[in-house]
């Protein structure tokens, strides 16, 4: 049966590498590389069912032992990438927090027997501005952002997103903020086989019919061909698994896909009916 047009999708999404939308990259990627990314991140909130009262932003940029919550009112910024131009530090995202949806997302964790942690004072990080700069570049959409959870077991972060669940109803839009190839000693190698294997098998696994299938393909990831050369460290696809948890029986169904650097990569939208 398929959801109310109201119920919020789950989103995977690649945030690009560093302020990559700011930028103009010599070869090997070259003038555009990014431009089809940009273009997703810009159309996304015009083809949600409903505008979001909020989003949840789960980053592959934070990391602590237990998830925790951003609940801050006014989050800073914070500029967590290295050695790119200084114009890069300059951008501003001003978004608004929101501690009563930071509260919201303990409680439902806290029902589920997860314990969590709050930071009041931690700003946005690159995960989470880099893409929202361009999802909503006037930042009126208030955004949370969630942490992963250091020992970035799998089937914890499943269990994570599956908690949250209730929150697509409730207005908000879930994103998990990552990369479906993370490589960066590859990453303009020039062979594109590793990441295409990777690719394939995780477009099977997040799109397949059956939730129960999609989950366990997912927190067996690492048996997947050519899972570490895509993924040396895993905290950039981790994010998938939260949204993959919220998606509950929704199906998945890539919305985006591009080669950067010869590379592959994919996004994912996770809805009981179709939008955009």
């Amino acid at each position: 049966m398929n959801q109310p047009r109201s119920r919020q999708p789950a989103v995977f999404l690649n945030h690009g590498a560093g302020p990559c939308f700011w930028m103009d990259w010599p070869a090997p990627l070259g003038p555009g590389a990014f431009d089809r990314l940009d273009g997703y991140l810009q159309g996304l909130i015009a083809r949600l069912p409903a505008r979001p009262t909020a989003a949840l932003v789960v980053s592959a940029h934070w990391e602590a032992e237990r998830p925790t919550v951003g609940t801050a009112a006014a989050p800073p910024m914070l500029f967590d990438y290295y050695g790119f131009p200084e114009a890069t530090y300059r951008l501003r995202f001003p978004a608004s927090g929101s501690p009563e949806l930071g509260r919201r997302v303990r409680d439902l964790l806290a029902a589920a027997g997860i314990d969590t942690d709050e930071d009041a004072e931690r700003g946005f990080d690159h995960g989470v501005f880099v893409p929202f700069l361009r999802i909503t570049p006037n930042a009126d959409l208030p955004v949370v952002a969630l942490s992963l959870c250091r020992d970035l077991d799998p089937a914890r972060h499943l269990a994570i997103g599956a908690a949250l669940a209730p929150l697509r109803d409730e207005g908000v839009l879930i994103v998990g903020s990552g990369q479906s190839y993370h490589n960066l000693a590859r990453f303009t190698d020039g062979d594109g086989a590793t990441a295409e294997a990777f690719d394939s098998w995780l477009n099977e696994a997040a799109t397949a019919s059956d939730p129960q299938v999609r989950n366990r393909k997912l927190a067996t990831w690492t048996a997947a061909p050519a899972a570490r050369a895509a993924h040396p460290r895993e905290e950039h696809l981790l994010p998938l698994m939260v949204v993959a948890g919220a998606a509950g029986a929704d199906p998945g169904r890539r919305a985006y896909d591009d080669r950067i650097g010869g590379k592959r990569f994919s996004g994912y939208e996770f809805a009981g009916c179709e939008f955009g």
